[in-house]
C-alpha cells in the first residue's frame, strides 16, 4: 500500500512538473489568421520559429480545421506532414470544427533547429465525380487561426543551446543609456534592424535605462561600458581591452513563472516564453571599441557564426559596405524567395511570389514580369491557360499548347504596382471531356525561378519626391542620419525603424552615418541623402527652403478645390510630422522628422512607421501621424496656397481671424442696444409731450 501511494505522488508530481512546463501559442499568435484552402487538392504551410529551449519530444501540434459542410465527409482526406514527412492521414468527421493532435519530436526540427514546418494537404469530394467537382466553390477548409503548439520547456539545462548566434530572435526591447549620444543612437539603430528583419515584428521597444519596465526581462543593453548601470556592468565578466568592442550575453537564472502552464496572446509573450533572464550587451570600453561592437552587429555573416556567449572584437569592417555603383534591376524568383515547385493535378496550380519596389536600385516606372517554365503538352480538346495575378488583379492571360514549353512576359506600369506586391502565377488545366477520370494527375507544372525574373524598366522620377519612393530613394550615394541634439534621447526608437526600412530589402547595405544637426553643412546636404529627426525649432530647419511645410511654425492645410481646412498643427496633441523632398545636390532625397506635444518619442516613432505604409500614394510627400495609429498624407504643392502659417499675421489680425463672428456678434448686439435706448428715450419724450 505504502509503495503504491509512493508511486502514486510521484506520478502526480511528475505529471505536475510537465503541466507547468507547458505553453500553448496559437496560429494566430504566430501571425497565422484562419488559412483557407482552396480546391479539390490543395495545400497550406506554416512555418515557426522554435525556441532552443523548447523540448521537442515533449510538445504536440493541437489542429483544428472546419471543413465545408457541402463535403462528403467519408471521401474527403486531409494529410499532415511536417518537415517535409508525412506523419498523419485521414478522413474528415461529421464534426464541424475537427481537432487533430499530432506529437512533435526534435527530427520535426530543420537542421539549424530554428524553424518547424508544417504542411497541410487536403484531398476533397462533394459529388463523387472528379469531372463535377473541378472548381466548385464548395470545395475547401480552413485551418483556424485558434490551432497551436503546446510547448513543452525542456527540464534539463540546456542553456548552451542558446548563444549570440540565435539570441536576438527572444529579444522583445532594447535599452539605451538615459542621456544617449551619437553612438548609442547607432547601436539602438542596428540592434533594432536585427530584431527585426529576423522576426518581423511590430512590438519591439526601446527604453532608455531609467525608465525600463520590470516585466522586461530579455533584451538587448547598448551603451559604452562605464555608461552601463552598476548593477548590470558587473553581469560582465569578460573585460575588453582599449579599441576592442564586446557583444556579450548574460544568461541569467531560470525564472519559475516563465515555466507555468498558460495560452499567450501577443509575439512578445511568445518570443520569450521560453528564455531565462537575459540580456545581450553591445558594448566597450572606449568609443573606438564601442564603434566596433555596433560595425560587427551589421555583419550577419559575424553575428550568425557566433555560437558563444561573447566576442571581442579587435577589427570590425562591413563586407557587404555599399557600392555606390551598384544597381539592382533585374531580380530572379529565386532572388524574391521563390523555390523550384512542382505541381500536378486538375483545376487551378498557383505560386506566390512576393517583392518590394524598395527591392530594385530605384522606384520602377515600369516592371517587366518574364515567366518561363514546363509544363505537359496539351492534348487535343484539352484546355490549358497560364494566367498571372499582380495583387489579386489578372493582368495576362494566354493557352497553353503542345509545346509544354513556357516562355512570356507582361510589363506593368506604375499605376498596376504598389509599394508591396503579390505575384500570382497560375497554371489552369481541364482535360477533354469524358477523359476526366484517367488524366486527373497527368497534367504537370513546373516554374524555372532561376530564368524567371523581374525587371524594372525607367525609374519613376517627378518633380517633388513622394513616400511611395521611400526607401529606394535613399538606396543611391550615402545616407546621414541627423539629429537634434536635444531631441535624442526622444528619437531612438524612430531611428531604428528608419535604419529598418533603408535595409528592409533584399541587399541591406545601407549604412547610414550619424551626425548631430549643429554638426552639418551647406555642402553636406547637397552631397548626401540625408534623414534628419529634429526639433521644431532647431536652425537646420532654415537650410530646407525646399521643404513642403515649415514645421517651425504654426500652419494649416485647405483643401485645393473648395478651400476648406483640412488639418490645422495642435500642440495639445503629440503628433509626429514627417515630409520629403529633393536637396540642393543631384537629385538627393532629404528626409524630415519632426514631433509635437508631450510624447516626444512616440510621436517620433508614429512618423517613421506612417511613412512606411502601402498607402503611400503617388504623390504624398508630408505625412502626420498620431500616438492612436491615425495617419494623413497630404501632396503640397510649394506653389500653390493650401498651406497657411497662423504665426505669420500680426496679432491684431490673428485675433480677428479668430474672434471676428463674436466681434460682429456684440457689435450687432451694440446697436441693438442702442437702438432700443434711442426708442426708450423718443417713447418717454412722446409720454411726457402726451401728459402736457
Amino acid at each position: 500500500m505504502n509503495k503504491f501511494l509512493t508511486l502514486l505522488v510521484l506520478a502526480t508530481t511528475l505529471f505536475a512538473k510537465v503541466t507547468l512546463a507547458q505553453t500553448n501559442i496559437s496560429f494566430k499568435t504566430y501571425g497565422h489568421d484562419d488559412e483557407v484552402i482552396y480546391g479539390m487538392s490543395g495545400v497550406s504551410s506554416f512555418y515557426f520559429r522554435m525556441d532552443p529551449l523548447i523540448d521537442m519530444n515533449q510538445s504536440k501540434l493541437v489542429l483544428y480545421f472546419e471543413p465545408s459542410q457541402a463535403l462528403i465527409k467519408n471521401l474527403s482526406y486531409i494529410n499532415i506532414i511536417i518537415a517535409d514527412k508525412p506523419v498523419f492521414s485521414g478522413r474528415m468527421t461529421q464534426d464541424s470544427v475537427q481537432r487533430l493532435v499530432i506529437p512533435l519530436n526534435s527530427s520535426y526540427l530543420t537542421d539549424n533547429r530554428q524553424f518547424l514546418k508544417v504542411q497541410v494537404k487536403t484531398l476533397l469530394t462533394i459529388t463523387d465525380n472528379k469531372c463535377k467537382d473541378l472548381d466548385n466553390p464548395a470545395m475547401w477548409i480552413k485551418v483556424k487561426s485558434n490551432s497551436y503548439l503546446q510547448l513543452v520547456k525542456s527540464a534539463k539545462d540546456v542553456s548552451n543551446r542558446v548563444n549570440i548566434s540565435n539570441s536576438f530572435e527572444s529579444k522583445t526591447a532594447i535599452v539605451y543609456p538615459t542621456n544617449p549620444g551619437l553612438h548609442d543612437l547607432k547601436a539602438v539603430a542596428w540592434a533594432y534592424n536585427k530584431i527585426k528583419r529576423s522576426l518581423a515584428v511590430s512590438d519591439l521597444r526601446v527604453y532608455p535605462a531609467d525608465k525600463v519596465p520590470d516585466s522586461i526581462r530579455n533584451y538587448v543593453m547598448v551603451g559604452n561600458l562605464d555608461q552601463l548601470p552598476a548593477d548590470k556592468r558587473s553581469l560582465i565578466s569578460v573585460t575588453p581591452q582599449g579599441g576592442q568592442g564586446l557583444i556579450y550575453l548574460y544568461k541569467g537564472p531560470a525564472d519559475s513563472a516563465a515555466a507555468r502552464f498558460r495560452t499567450v496572446n501577443s509575439i512578445s509573450a511568445a518570443r520569450q516564453a521560453f528564455s531565462n533572464n537575459e540580456i545581450l550587451f553591445i558594448t566597450g570600453p572606449d568609443d573606438a571599441g564601442y564603434e566596433k561592437a555596433i560595425t560587427a552587429m551589421g555583419n550577419y555573416n559575424v553575428l550568425n557564426s557566433a555560437f558563444g556567449n561573447y566576442l571581442v572584437i579587435n577589427t570590425a569592417d562591413n563586407d557587404r559596405a555599399k557600392n555606390l555603383n551598384q544597381q539592382r534591376t533585374k531580380l530572379t524568383f529565386r532572388d524574391v524567395g521563390g523555390v523550384s515547385n512542382f505541381m500536378s493535378g486538375i483545376g487551378s496550380l498557383r505560386s506566390v511570389y512576393n517583392f518590394k519596389n524598395s527591392d530594385f536600385s530605384f522606384t520602377p516606372k515600369e516592371v517587366e514580369m518574364h515567366f518561363v517554365g514546363t509544363y505537359s503538352g496539351m492534348s487535343a480538346n484539352d484546355r490549358g491557360f497560364f494566367n498571372i495575378y499582380l495583387n489579386g488583379m489578372l493582368i495576362s492571360s494566354e493557352k497553353l499548347n503542345e509545346s509544354g514549353k513556357l516562355n512570356t512576359s507582361v510589363v506593368v506600369n506604375r499605376y498596376q504596382h504598389r509599394k508591396y506586391n503579390s505575384l500570382t502565377a497560375e497554371f489552369r488545366f481541364y482535360p477533354a471531356n469524358g477523359n476526366c477520370q484517367n488524366s486527373f494527375l497527368n497534367f504537370f507544372g513546373e516554374m524555372d525561378v532561376d530564368k524567371s525574373y523581374l525587371e524594372s524598366r525607367n525609374p519613376f522620377v517627378n518633380n517633388t519626391l513622394s513616400f511611395y519612393q521611400y526607401p529606394e530613394a535613399f538606396n543611391e550615394g550615402s545616407t546621414r542620419i541627423v539629429v537634434s541634439k536635444s531631441f535624442a534621447k526622444y528619437a531612438a526608437g524612430a531611428v531604428g525603424e528608419v535604419v529598418y526600412e533603408l535595409n528592409n530589402n533584399l541587399n541591406s547595405n545601407n549604412f547610414p552615418e550619424f551626425a548631430y544637426s549643429d554638426e552639418i553643412t551647406d555642402g553636406d546636404l547637397k552631397k548626401y541623402n540625408v534623414v534628419a529627426l529634429l526639433s521644431k525649432d532647431d536652425p537646420l530647419m532654415e537650410k530646407f527652403p525646399d521643404a513642403p511645410i515649415r514645421f517651425d511654425r504654426a500652419f494649416r492645410l485647405y483643401s485645393n478645390e473648395d478651400n476648406k481646412l483640412v488639418y490645422a498643427l495642435s500642440d495639445s496633441v503629440s503628433n509626429g510630422l514627417a515630409q520629403i523632398f529633393y536637396g540642393r545636390g543631384s537629385n538627393n532625397a532629404i528626409l524630415v522628422i519632426t514631433a509635437t506635444g508631450q510624447q516626444l518619442a512616440e510621436a517620433f516613432l508614429s512618423a517613421s512607421k506612417a511613412i512606411t505604409e502601402q498607402l503611400s500614394t503617388l504623390n504624398s510627400n508630408v505625412s502626420v501621424s498620431d500616438l492612436n495609429d491615425n495617419k494623413y498624407l497630404f501632396n503640397i504643392d510649394k506653389t500653390t496656397d493650401n498651406v497657411r502659417y497662423t504665426d505669420a499675421k500680426s496679432g491684431l489680425a490673428r485675433f480677428w481671424e479668430n474672434y471676428n463672428l463674436y466681434v460682429l456678434l456684440g457689435i450687432l448686439v451694440l446697436i441693438l442696444l442702442a437702438f432700443l435706448y434711442v426708442r426708450s428715450k423718443v417713447q418717454r419724450s412722446q409720454d411726457m409731450l402726451g401728459e402736457q
